[in-house]
C-alpha cells in the first residue's frame, strides 16, 4: 500500500510527499525512495519527525504499530487516515482517546466504491427486515493474515445497523460440520483466500424465491490509494474529532 500510495501522488499535484516509514531493520530503511523524489527523501522507521513534518499521516502498517503512530499523530498535530485492519478493543480505545486531540479518519477499506456500498448495504437491510437471510462473502490474496476482512465486518456492521441489531451477537462464522443450519436473523461470513486478487466482496440477501446480491471487486490496489489520498486531503486542517469515508463523500449522516 505504501508503494501504491507514492505511486498515486504522481496523479495529485496538490498534495507533497512528507516521507515514508518503514519498521526498524527492514531493508528498505534509510534507503531514498527513488524517482520522483531522488534522493530528496529516504525511507526512515522514526515516526515523531515525520509527523511534524505532515499534515496528515497515513498508516497501513499492522497493529502492533498503531500506538506508536497515534502518539507521533498526537505529539506533531497531525491528522491520520488509518486504513490497518485486524484491530481488537483496545485499539479502537486509542483511537478514541487520539481523536480528542488530533482528527482521524479511520476505514477498514478507503476505496470510495466500498464507502458506497456499506450504505446501501445498510439501507437493503433495513428495508428488507430480518426475513431475507445475510451472507457476505470475501475473497482476498493468499498472504492476507486476517479473516474476514476488516471491510467484510464493516459491512457487517452496515447490515446491522440496517437492522437495529449488534453483529456481534448475529454473527455466524466458519461454517463446518453436521449441524450447520442457519440460525434466523443471524449475518453469515464467508472467507476464502488464494492468489493476487486485491479484495471482492459480495452481500447476498436471500428471500423466499429471490435474491439481491451487492458486490465491489476492486481490481488492484490503487483503489485504496487513491481513496486515501483523498482521505487525507479532505482531513488535513479538520478540528479534532473522528470521521469516515462518508464524511468524505459528502454523505449524510446516519
Amino acid at each position: 500500500m505504501g508503494q501504491a500510495i507514492i505511486a498515486a501522488l504522481a496523479h495529485e499535484p496538490g498534495l507533497q510527499l512528507a516521507g515514508a516509514i518503514e519498521r526498524a531493520g527492514h531493508p528498505m530503511c534509510g534507503k531514498p525512495l527513488g524517482a520522483p523524489f531522488a534522493d530528496s527523501l529516504t525511507i526512515c522507521s522514526n515516526y515523531g519527525p515525520l509527523a511534524h513534518a505532515s499534515d496528515v499521516l497515513i498508516d497501513f502498517t499492522a497493529p502492533a504499530a498503531l500506538e506508536a503512530t497515534l502518539d507521533a499523530a498526537c505529539d506533531g498535530r497531525a491528522g491520520i487516515v488509518i486504513g490497518t485492519t485486524g484491530l481488537e478493543p483496545r485499539h479502537h480505545a486509542m483511537i478514541d482517546t487520539a481523536a480528542k486531540t488530533i482528527p482521524i479518519l479511520q476505514a477498514a477499506n478507503t476505496s470510495l466504491g466500498v464507502a458506497l456500498l456499506c450504505r446501501l448495504v445498510e439501507d437493503a437491510a433495513r428495508a428488507l427486515g430480518p426475513d431475507w437471510d445475510i451472507e457476505i462473502a470475501e475473497l482476498h490474496h493468499r498472504q492476507k493474515v486476517d479473516a474476514p476482512s476488516g471491510t467484510a465486518l464493516a459491512l457487517g456492521e452496515a447490515a446491522a445497523r440496517g437492522r437495529g441489531i449488534v453483529l456481534a451477537a448475529a454473527s455466524e462464522r466458519g461454517r463446518d460440520g453436521a449441524d450447520s443450519t442457519r440460525k434466523p436473523g443471524n449475518i453469515g461470513f464467508s472467507s476464502l483466500r488464494g492468489g493476487t486478487a486485491a479484495g471482492d466482496h459480495m452481500v447476498l440477501f436471500a428471500g423466499e424465491g429471490e435474491r439481491i446480491e451487492l458486490a465491489h471487486r476492486a481490481e488492484n490496489r490503487g483503489i485504496f490509494a487513491r481513496g486515501a489520498l483523498r482521505a487525507a486531503s479532505w482531513l488535513a486542517g479538520k478540528p479534532a474529532g473522528r470521521y469516515a469515508m462518508d464524511d468524505v463523500l459528502g454523505l449524510p449522516a446516519r
